[in-house]
């Protein structure tokens, strides 16, 4: 208790420059809660600065700013690997790469900027537990905002940090990752009660709310427990996946001396006799844009993934696609698309969610440089989620890269499929955090959908994830191979995947009702 309030006293004597640059600090420590360190208990020391900060504050621009500072080194920490991607073409990118990072972190750090003036707002007259109850819903509510403002960034939402409990993400299945970043932040701030003054001290022990909310996270993570033990490792019948990791480097990817050479060499690979007690596989798949090709122009090409797709199966890959619209004009799509034994395109998926700079230059007139991909034309953007029927496979939901960060927007709800597929190129990112970040925020979709999840990546990490958000089999980051696996049945649809955000919503206005009306001179605050 003396160590807190040591603590305590002596972040509220820090002023101007050194008590943002100790908010940046903090920022960066709660990133070590994310993957790939998982130091989770990193982040109440890390919430609980924020908290005080947040409320010492004398005015509302200095809470906003300690927001801020603490968002920019949050999202620097957990963004870096966004660089990499610049650095791929380093004659034309490179001087960016420490400018994206710092802008796109100082974009982001708006959401937890604007959160703690939210929270000082609501919860100035209340308690200590009412001040993080309410901080608690306001974080959650503005990550939902991230994920759809501007297109959307739902990159690293602080219920991530749990992926290395298959028990715990469980709960996801419920209330999806905001859920889990609701009990997130409630955990790591609740022992902010500890400071003995300025309004933090809760009536009674503050050992109560503190027990309270741990007692919870245990009842959480028993109860996922509980579901796993009762889980089956059922598949569907007659399908059997290869998945093909070439490990790539993404400087070589569109070399036109390596092109044919790389093409080839992912056919080989998915045409290999199987390893000895594996079957043959009856379905391939490579990567986003693994097909350096036009393929629905190339027959050539097509015939040549032909030659290894199995009979009555199909290859299914990533390509770009192009259609003309007039001299001179056309538009180009990244896709997916199924291809057969004969060579034809038997199913096509175009990808919607576009990564701004990466596949389109938003505000061109501002921004005065083309997007960081291959080629000047900004990509076109398909219709939405969908769901694709191919021969063999169960009704599928194709998500190309970053489409499978964004909660509640994967499936076609009116179409539901019964597994998800996502074509991924992580080798932009190289070996960074980036995407060991990516493949958790797959195995969060698994859980909320209830939905089997097969992941294909050019240089990994590739997997195939059950409906519980486990992992069956995967390739590690920076290997090269093939993966052969059954599909995962799936599960009947959860609570989230059937009543989607409008549950979080519901928690997050609990909440932040339970918070604001815990008022500092009642008596109704005790716990």
């Amino acid at each position: 208790m003396k160590t807190v309030q040591f603590f305590f006293n002596h972040l509220k004597g820090q002023k101007g420059g050194r008590r943002w640059a100790l908010a940046f600090f903090l920022g960066v420590l709660g990133a070590g809660a994310m993957a790939p360190i998982y130091a989770v208990f990193l982040l109440i020391p890390s919430i609980i600065g924020l908290l005080w900060l947040t409320y010492d504050s004398s005015c509302v621009r200095g809470a906003f700013a300690a927001g801020w500072w603490f968002g920019l080194g949050h999202f620097v920490a957990g963004f870096y690997w966004v660089a990499n991607a610049l650095f791929v073409q380093p004659d034309r990118f490179g001087w960016m790469a420490p400018f994206a990072v710092f802008f796109l972190a100082g974009i982001m750090a708006l959401f937890p900027a604007v959160s703690v003036v939210v929270s000082r707002a609501l919860g100035r007259r209340s308690t200590g537990v009412g001040r993080v109850l309410v901080f608690a819903a306001a974080w959650i509510f503005f990550e939902w905002v991230r994920s759809w403002i501007f297109t959307g960034f739902p990159w690293n939402l602080i219920g991530s940090i749990w992926t290395f409990s298959d028990a715990i993400i469980q709960s996801a299945a419920l209330a999806g990752v905001y859920g889990l970043g609701l009990l997130s932040v409630l955990v790591a701030g609740m022992p902010a009660i500890l400071a003995g003054n300025d309004g933090w001290q809760s009536k009674g022990s503050p050992s109560r709310p503190i027990g309270i909310i741990i007692l919870f996270l245990f009842v959480v993570w028993s109860g996922g427990a509980y579901r796993l033990s009762e889980a089956s490792d059922e598949t569907v019948s007659g399908v059997v996946l290869r998945l093909v990791q070439p490990n790539i480097d993404q400087k070589l990817k569109w070399e036109p001396r390596l092109r044919e050479k790389n093409f080839k060499e992912q056919i080989r690979m998915g045409g290999a006799t199987p390893k000895p007690g594996f079957s043959v596989p009856t379905h391939i798949f490579w990567a986003e844009t693994a097909a350096t090709y036009f393929l629905d122009k190339d027959y050539a090409s097509r015939k040549a993934i032909a030659s290894s797709t199995p009979k009555g199966g199909l290859t299914i890959t990533g390509a770009l696609r192009t259609e003309h619209r007039g001299v001179g004009v056309y538009q180009i799509w990244n896709s997916m698309q199924g291809i057969d034994e004969v060579g034809n395109v038997v199913g096509t998926y175009d990808k919607f969610h576009l990564v701004p700079f990466g596949e389109y230059t938003p505000l061109r007139k501002i921004f005065k440089f083309s997007k960081i991909t291959v080629g000047t034309t900004d990509f076109s953007a398909g219709p939405g989620p969908r769901t694709l029927r191919l021969r063999g496979l169960p009704p599928v939901s194709p998500l190309i890269c970053y489409e499978v960060i964004f909660p509640n927007q994967v499936v076609d709800r009116q179409d539901r499929p019964e597994w998800l597929l996502n074509l991924t190129n992580d080798g932009w990112y190289g070996a960074s955090s980036g995407p060991y970040q990516h493949f958790d925020a797959a195995r969060l979709r698994a859980v909320e959908e209830g939905l089997p999840l097969v992941r294909v990546a050019n240089t990994g990490i590739s997997g195939v994830i059950d409906g519980y958000g486990r992992v069956v089999s995967s390739l590690a980051l920076g290997t090269k191979g093939t993966l052969d696996s059954g599909l995962p049945s799936s599960l009947q649809t959860t609570l989230y995947g059937r009543l989607g955000n409008s549950i979080v919503i519901l928690l997050i206005l609990t909440i932040a009702v339970i918070g604001t009306l815990i008022n500092y001179k009642s008596n109704d605050h005790k716990i």
